[in-house]
């Protein structure tokens, strides 16, 4: 069977008079003439070969081919709606999903408390999967569409077809445990290098901003440990003598988490962190990725 010589439009036609039983109602739901329906009345009974409706006392009374076509009929239609309502954005909130945020536990610490209420008031058929961007741009991912958003304050060099828009800007800070005997005075530089420091590395890296800032000056600090978290290193602070160089939110969090620890000003000056929510062009349109990117960027702003 040839589908190019069906019109599918009358499958609504179909649709509209077994609801409405009336050539009248029918005709003025679908914004044509009596004579315009008539017509169409008449290709469906000659595609079907069956009069389908037939004129009774109050309207039109279907026949039993009609009464089997139906539910078929009504099930097309409802699939074809739902197909132009996705393609126009209308509906999208409804949609079963899955979307994958490459991130890290700061952004997961971060926005996911306010986001995910929002996700399932809004969108209930949404599922937001988690993936660790260990360091670096997921651009494979992005490219290949396995990968919906990033969210790091670390890409740089973005090729052209990705996207990219601030969230937040943070500044670093100092977290200790509150009886650290090397800061009985303050933190000044000369303690902060005398201290063994904990740092967070996604790539194994010991090597970061505050040592290159240091090493303008001539100083050097001693890691004691690099680890792939930014929310666990805070918990090993207690009852050391450890430093954690770490954004403002980060440490605000453990401080409210833990009373043993202080938060100290860095005693360097280091350029703010911005943190960007990073897309590709292909899903640069998509309605219910659009939504989503705007959820996140309210949040994060509410945050900052």
């Amino acid at each position: 069977m040839n589908i190019a010589k069906k019109d599918l439009n009358l499958l609504l036609v179909f649709h509209v008079l077994y609801q409405e039983r009336n050539a009248s109602l029918a005709a003025e739901r679908m914004a044509l003439s009596q004579p315009a329906l008539s017509h169409k009345l008449n290709k469906l009974r000659h595609q079907f070969g069956d009069p389908l409706f037939v004129r009774a006392p109050r309207g039109l009374t279907p026949t039993p081919r009609a009464h089997e076509l139906a539910p078929q009929v009504q099930r097309l239609v409802g699939e074809l709606e739902g197909f132009y309502e996705r393609c126009d954005g209308q509906g999208f909130l409804g949609r079963v999903e899955r979307l994958h945020l490459y991130s890290t536990d700061y952004i997961e610490q971060t926005l996911l408390p306010r986001l995910l209420p929002i996700l399932r008031q809004q969108a209930p058929n949404l599922v937001l999967v988690t993936h660790n961007t260990r360091g670096q741009l997921p651009r494979e991912e992005l490219e290949k569409g396995t990968c919906d958003l990033a969210i790091a304050g670390f890409y740089k060099d973005l090729p052209g077809t990705f996207h990219q828009q601030r969230l937040l800007s943070e500044d670093f800070v100092v977290l200790a445990a509150h009886d650290n005997p090397r800061l009985a005075r303050g933190l000044d530089l000369q303690s902060f290098v005398a201290c063994e420091h904990l740092i967070t590395t996604l790539t194994g890296d010991l090597e970061g901003l505050v040592d290159r800032a240091l090493q303008q000056r001539g100083l050097q600090r001693r890691i004691a440990a690099g680890l792939s978290s930014f929310v666990a290193p805070p918990r090993l602070l207690r009852g050391s003598d450890l430093l954690l160089t770490c954004l403002r939110s980060l440490a605000q969090e453990a401080v409210a988490r833990d009373p043993e620890l202080r938060m100290h000003p860095l005693p360097l000056e280091l350029p703010r962190v911005e943190v960007m929510q990073i897309w590709h062009e292909r899903t640069h349109a998509d309605p219910l990725r659009s939504w989503f990117r705007r959820q996140v960027q309210a949040v994060a702003q509410a945050a900052d």
